[in-house]
This record gives C-alpha cells, structure tokens and sequence, in this order.
C-alpha cells in the first residue's frame, strides 16, 4: 500500500507521456462501486454507473503512459448473487454502455474483446457484445478486455474441458500436454499475460479473477473506491511498476 507522500511525488514526476518500464498489460478489479453509492445515500446502481464513465478516463490514459493491454472485471460468475434489482440493472447498464460508446471506443482505436461465460447472458447483450467486437477489430491503440460472467475458476474449467474433448477427438496427444497447453483454451489466448492488477477498494483479495495467467503479476491493492479512481493514480501506480525488480523465481 503507496502512502499518499509516494502518490504525490510519482505524480509529480511523471508527466504525460510514456512512463519508463510501463506494464505493458494491466488488469484492474473495478470495487467500491456500491460504497461510493452508500456514502453518498444513494442506491447502488449509481455507483455501477459512476464506475462506468471512470473506465473511458483509464483507457484513454493506456496509450498517453505506454499501456498496450487493459483489462477490467465488470461482472463476475458470483455476481448473480446480488439482488436480482442490482443484476438487472447492470445488465441494463452494460447494454447502454456498448450503444453508447461503441463510436467512441472505435475512434479512439480501441480494440474491444470480452471473455468469460456468454452462455447465461440474454440475448440482446450478446449481440452487442459481438458488434462492439466486431467494429473494433481492426483497431490496435489500446486493446481493452472486458470480463463478463467471468471467473478464473470457471474459465479453467471450460478450458479443461475443451482441451479433453480434443484428447478424445485424437486431436492431441496427453504426453504432449504441459503448461503451455492449457493457455491456448482460455478466453485469453490472444492476449499477453498481464503485469499488473489492481485493486480498487481497499479489499485484499482477488477474486478469481485471471488466475492461470497472473501467477507472476504485481499486485497493487489501494484504498480508492473505482468511481473515485484517476488517471493520475493509474499513471503513478504504472511508474511504481517500473522501478520493480522482478525476478520470476530467479535471483540477480
């Protein structure tokens, strides 16, 4: 956890422009959307949708500090938990927010892909999920990814089961099966591993969420609530990242 007298001097020195030793992949756990509602007495679908105009501000700044990847947890498989008010209404939210950005995103050059589960999304969801896809795939500025009916155990297991049905296929052999296998059938395939993930919300914890592929990420966990969360602490977390050593279980 950076003191606020760290937070400062990074954002003195970093000015816009890209940071040195940047990460080039970062994911962010959106949290704190419902106490940022609560603390300021409304419900918390306001929260949701204060945490959604906070997202162009990140992505925008990806490209201005040299982030390539980002990706962000917007709604995960425990999500469906929450009252079935809240759940639709972020449902509703998501929808909105594609029609809404989908010209944006594109003009910006962003290129858009969701992982996680569709099966369980309604049907109008799925199509805009896929147009918003397909009108930015041409797009290389940024490369956001959102995660939707996403969770890192359940995507694993949709892996394993794809890659087992290939077993039995003949398609491949079990002796030719390591740890190099299984990330070709995760939703990320195309995707870098990434660097670095946030953590808004002063909650410790990852909750499932890209657990192949971040086994040797940095992990940031901060007390800011997303709604409340800048590009200037974005930009001062990224340049924290790039006066890390990191050793990936060697030694220097």
């Amino acid at each position: 956890m950076q003191s606020e007298e760290i937070v400062i001097e990074q954002q003195r020195q970093t000015a816009l422009g890209h940071v040195e030793g940047c990460p080039r992949h970062v994911a962010i756990i959106m949290d704190g959307n419902g106490r940022w509602a609560t603390q300021r007495g409304r419900p918390r679908l306001f929260g949701h949708h204060a945490g959604a105009r906070r997202v162009r501000e990140i992505v925008e700044t990806c490209p201005e500090i040299g982030v390539e990847y980002l990706t962000i947890f917007a709604f995960s498989t425990e999500n469906w938990k929450r009252t079935q008010v809240e759940v639709a209404g972020l449902m509703s939210l998501f929808r909105r927010y594609i029609s809404k950005e989908t010209r944006a995103l594109n003009s910006f050059g962003v290129r858009v892909r969701f992982i996680g589960d569709r099966m369980r999304l309604d049907d109008k969801l799925i199509r805009l999920m896929s147009q918003l896809e397909n009108a930015t795939a041409g797009n290389t500025r940024v490369h956001l990814t959102i995660a939707l009916n996403y969770g890192g155990r359940d995507e694993v297991a949709r892996a394993t089961t794809r890659l087992a049905q290939d077993v039995a296929d003949g398609r491949l052999k079990p002796e030719d099966v390591d740890e190099e296998t299984l990330p070709r059938y995760l939703d990320t395939f195309v995707l870098p591993d990434p660097d670095l993930v946030i953590r808004t919300s002063g909650e410790a914890r990852i909750s499932n969420f890209l657990l192949w592929q971040s086994a040797y990420a940095e992990y940031e966990f901060i007390d800011t609530l997303w709604p409340d969360f800048t590009s200037a602490e974005f930009e001062a977390l990224c340049a924290d990242y790039g006066g890390r050593d990191r050793r990936f279980g060697g030694i220097k």
